[in-house]
Order: C-alpha cells, then sequence, then structure tokens
C-alpha cells in the first residue's frame, strides 16, 4: 500500500516512536493522519486531526471508530512498560497492566476497525512489538510475556483478515532512543529508522519487519542458538 493518499490513525501519538510515525506519514504525502492520545490536547504536531483514545477504554475504542471510519491504515503503537521479574511481588498487577495496553489494546482496536479497513479496500494494521517478542529478559519479564502474546496475535489476525485483503504488519525493534528506554544503558536505535523502515515495508507489503540489527540478530539466531540466550536452560541434561 503507498502512504500518499493514505488514511492513518496512529495511537500513542504525543510522543517518541508514536509523534515519529506521524511526522513520517506527512512527509510521505499521507492525505489525513489521526493522532491519539489519552490527552489530545499534548499532540503538538501541525496538520493532524487529534482525537482522545485511551486504548484500554470501550467508549473511546468506540468514539474512534465512529470518527475515523475513513482509516486505510492503522497503526497500534501505544505500549507501556512497567517491568520487573516474574517472581517480584507485584508481578501479577504489572503484568496485567501491561497486557491492558500491549495485548488487548491492539486485539479490541484491530476487531473494531476491521470492518472500516474492509470497506476502504482491504489497508493495514501495523503492530508495534519488540524483540522480546522472541525471548525474555528477567528485568523486563512481564513485558517480555505481552509483547509474546501481542505477536501471537498479529500472526492470528493476519490469517483472519487476509481473506479481506488486509495486511497486518509486526514490527519488531530493540532498544529505541525515546523516553520509554531512557534508562536503559544499552544501545539503541533512532525512532526515525523504526519508522522509515515501517513504511518502507508497509509499501513493500511485507508482514514482518526487524527494525534494527539487534532484531534481525535475534530473530535469526534463536531458532538455531537458543543456548546463547538461555546456556543453563539450554544445556543437556547429565
Amino acid at each position: 500500500m503507498k502512504i500518499a493518499g493514505s488514511v492513518v490513525l496512529v495511537t500513542g501519538a504525543n510522543r517518541g516512536l508514536g509523534a515519529e510515525y506521524v511526522r513520517q506519514l506527512l512527509d510521505r504525502g499521507a492525505s489525513k493522519v489521526y493522532a491519539a492520545a489519552r490527552k489530545p490536547e499534548t499532540i503538538t504536531t501541525p496538520g493532524v486531526v487529534p482525537i482522545k483514545l485511551d486504548v484500554t477504554n470501550a467508549n473511546d475504542i468506540a468514539a474512534a471508530v465512529e470518527q475515523c471510519g475513513d482509516i486505510t491504515m492503522l497503526i497500534n503503537n501505544a505500549g507501556v512498560v512497567i517491568g520487573g521479574r516474574i517472581m517480584a511481588d507485584h508481578a501479577l498487577e504489572n503484568a496485567k497492566a501491561e497486557f491492558e495496553t500491549n495485548v488487548w489494546g491492539p486485539f479490541n482496536l484491530s476487531k473494531s476497525f476491521a470492518p472500516a479497513l474492509a470497506a476502504n479496500g482491504g489497508g493495514v494494521i501495523v503492530n508495534v512489538l519488540s524483540a522480546v517478542s522472541w525471548l525474555s529478559m528477567k528485568e523486563v519479564a512481564t513485558y517480555a510475556m505481552s509483547k509474546s502474546a501481542a505477536w501471537s496475535m498479529t500472526n492470528g489476525l493476519r490469517l483472519e483478515l487476509a481473506r479481506q485483503g488486509t495486511l497486518v504488519v509486526a514490527v519488531h525493534p530493540a532498544f529505541i532512543d525515546t523516553d520509554m528506554a531512557a534508562g536503559v544503558d544499552m544501545p539503541k536505535t533512532s525512532p526515525h529508522q523504526v519508522v522509515e523502515r515501517t513504511l518502507d515495508g508497509v509499501e513493500q507489503g511485507v508482514p514482518e519487519v526487524l527494525a534494527d540489527d539487534t532484531s534481525v540478530f535475534v530473530k535469526n539466531s534463536l531458532p538455531k542458538h537458543i543456548e546463547t540466550f538461555y546456556p543453563k536452560v539450554a544445556a543437556p541434561r547429565p
């Protein structure tokens, strides 16, 4: 699908990666960009249509469907990372909160907007996932759980919506240089690169975008060399 002339809804569009999606969509000639955030007054990019959308709120989703029925692309970008180990005291509460935004948000938005996309020619759904869709890190284990679930949901959605001509794209970045990863002392990818690769992938019609070298390495290495990541788990039993 061509970006030029498209009508796009971006969730979590007020900062970080979402704001970069908005900028590049406009630069590529999108005819209309709905920029969604819990507080639409925080949307500062000129030339967009700000809308109020908490992706965990059913009423907000219904209102967005009513207002944005002309979309040809949905970008499920909004996400949250609370972080924590599975054995931590508040792990269940953290996991539930992360699943609400990272899994059920895109799940409900995709289901709700699928009829509009079908009516508008099929279109595209983009789900922003993570390299931890494929492996876990103990300090963000609950977040990794949510992204793994979101990846599985994305794959299932792709199978179901193929018949209506909707492309479903999974985007896998590692750490991105945004506020969300500000406290992480690791190499980070620029939001510009993640978005550029995503929109290139949409135009090429690919189902999965590996947004940086780390994601490429993880995806290519994990099936063959799981011991690289989990040496004690993968070691043969005596």
